[in-house]
């Protein structure tokens, strides 16, 4: 086993280094996660895993997305069809990242698994 590992779960933003992701595992989960019908038969340890994983991949992914757009808005502006052009196209790209986004919208989860994550809300 190997002594490295990469942390992508860093809500306070305490590690500056950028993060190599593993895209064909985190989505080969996603794709996991999104088939559930019913509650899995997972100990709550490993359903917290896997929710810090995620939201991990997730904070990273948006991390990316997000100093892109600041990359490219840090060009400065000039009074040419080329600039505007540009920055519609960021703005038409966030759109539709953001449609994308809202297009998948979490679900209503089955009363099973609503049933068990009331019983196990700890607030």
């Amino acid at each position: 086993m190997s002594d490295t590992h990469v942390v992508l779960y860093d809500p306070e933003g305490r590690f500056d280094t950028e993060l190599a992701l593993d895209r064909a595992l985190h989505k080969a989960l996603v794709k996991a996660v999104l088939g559930w019908t019913v509650n899995p038969a997972l100990p709550s340890a490993h359903l917290h895993q896997i929710t810090l994983l995620l939201t991990g991949a997730a904070r990273a992914l948006a991390d990316v997305v997000l100093e892109e757009a600041d990359r490219r808005l840090a060009v400065p502006l000039e009074g040419t069809a080329a600039c505007a052009q540009g920055r519609a196209r960021l703005a038409l790209a966030l759109y539709e990242r953001l449609d994308r986004l809202e297009s998948i919208a979490p679900q209503a989860v089955t009363a099973p698994y609503k049933a068990y994550v009331l019983e196990h809300d700890s607030t």
